[in-house]
């Protein structure tokens, strides 16, 4: 049978490769489609990383104009005790700008025994762990102590960690920023944060600890409230902080309103691909369905002798819908010989489980979409009566 179907097809060749051209299109676009949802998926997945609700971040300027950094010291520890002592305030930290859902990324390389990883930076204080809710895996969050270390002590994430360490220990080691005097030492690892939101990946990180000059140009304060705090509690800490720091432009977001703004930046290229997509799907199920209705006419007499010498109705259904399947095979396989080199090739650095999964569900919906295509027409090729067949002819 397979045999007879090849024959019938090279003996269309001409007509059948448009086709096989716009199903192989479609398959490249459709495993573009998967590979992006795939791996919004595998993301969505993962453990944010830290508590944005009832999160809250305020930006301020330094207005506070002083030489002393022991003066400036004082006066945002003050500012911290005043926060801290309002009902409704369950703990504040003073961090850098790039706080989670802003947009806003500090990076450099760290390096650890000739291993080499991008990371993002953050500077965070004492109480940042407890404010965002971030769960520490090995070791330890930051203390007073650490200001008095030889050795600047930093945390890592999970993810720089998996990259530098692998299975080995980080806790207790010691890597650098390209200056091998200025050793960092790992005290902890913590869980990674996706900054980006859901669909982001959390991305290597490693934190710093504020020190005694930081408040010369840090930016923000993350206040974590209880459940109860409404806009009246907003407005009142709102006035508390713009009448200690007079001049100072201070502004409150709320954590989990900047984290829906991410996620739908986030989703903004996979509604785009979508549309282009279903857009070419129509077109391609439409000149599917033409084609093959075309051909069924084109086809009446070699359809109708058929009939005459005993085929069955479904048995002239199955052909065409088996026609139309090798077709796509045909396309399927040159169409998986270019998406198997994404993988292979690293490309995008994504990981090979994402590239497979979508190239399956690639091959399934182009297979479904084909057959759902043929079944009608071949329904009415099976219709055909092998008398007025024969008659037309």
């Amino acid at each position: 049978m397979f045999k007879h179907l090849f024959k019938l097809i090279w003996n269309k060749k001409k007509q059948n490769f448009l086709l096989m051209s716009e199903m192989l299109v479609s398959f490249l676009v459709i495993f573009a489609v998967f590979t992006l949802f795939v791996y919004y998926y595998n993301n969505y997945k993962k453990p944010i990383g830290f508590d944005y609700n009832d999160l809250w971040a305020v930006s301020y300027n330094n207005t506070y104009k002083t030489t002393n950094t022991d003066s400036l010291n004082t006066f945002y520890e003050n500012l911290r005790a005043t926060i801290k002592s309002m009902p409704l305030v369950k703990e504040a930290s003073f961090c850098s700008d790039n706080i989670p859902f802003s947009n806003n990324q500090w990076t450099g390389d760290v390096h650890y025994k000739g291993g080499t990883s991008n990371a993002d930076h953050y500077t965070a204080d004492d109480n940042y762990k407890n404010t965002m809710n971030i769960q520490v895996l090995h070791g330890r969050w930051f203390e007073k102590a650490d200001g008095m270390a030889k050795t600047t002590p930093v945390i890592i994430n999970n993810s720089l960690k998996d990259k530098l360490f692998g299975s080995e220990e980080a806790v207790g080691k010691l890597m650098d920023e390209g200056d091998a005097k200025n050793s960092l030492r790992v005290i902890g690892v913590v869980q990674g944060v996706k900054a980006g939101g859901d669909y982001a990946l959390a991305r290597p990180a490693i934190y710093k600890r504020v020190d005694t000059g930081s408040f010369h140009w840090l930016g923000k304060i993350m206040i974590r409230v209880t459940p109860g705090a409404d806009a009246a509690f907003e407005s009142k800490l709102y006035k508390t902080m713009a009448s200690y720091m007079k001049d100072s432009n201070v502004e409150i977001e709320h954590m989990a309103n900047k984290r829906k703004s991410a996620n739908l930046w986030s989703l903004i290229p996979m509604i785009v691909t979508s549309i282009v997509a279903c857009f070419l799907i129509i077109n391609v199920a439409m000149g599917l369905f033409g084609v093959l209705w075309y051909n069924i006419n084109k086809r009446r007499g070699e359809i109708g002798l058929r009939r005459a010498i005993g085929a069955t109705a479904k048995s002239v259904s199955s052909q065409l819908v088996s026609e139309a399947l090798v077709l796509t095979t045909f396309s399927l396989i040159i169409g998986t010989f270019f998406a198997i080199q994404f993988p292979l090739l690293n490309v995008f650095n994504l990981e090979a489980g994402i590239y497979i999964v979508a190239l399956i569900l690639s091959i399934i919906f182009i297979y479904l979409l084909v057959t759902v295509c043929a079944l009608y027409p071949g329904k009415q090729a099976a219709a055909i009566y092998p008398a007025v067949a024969l008659h037309e002819e």
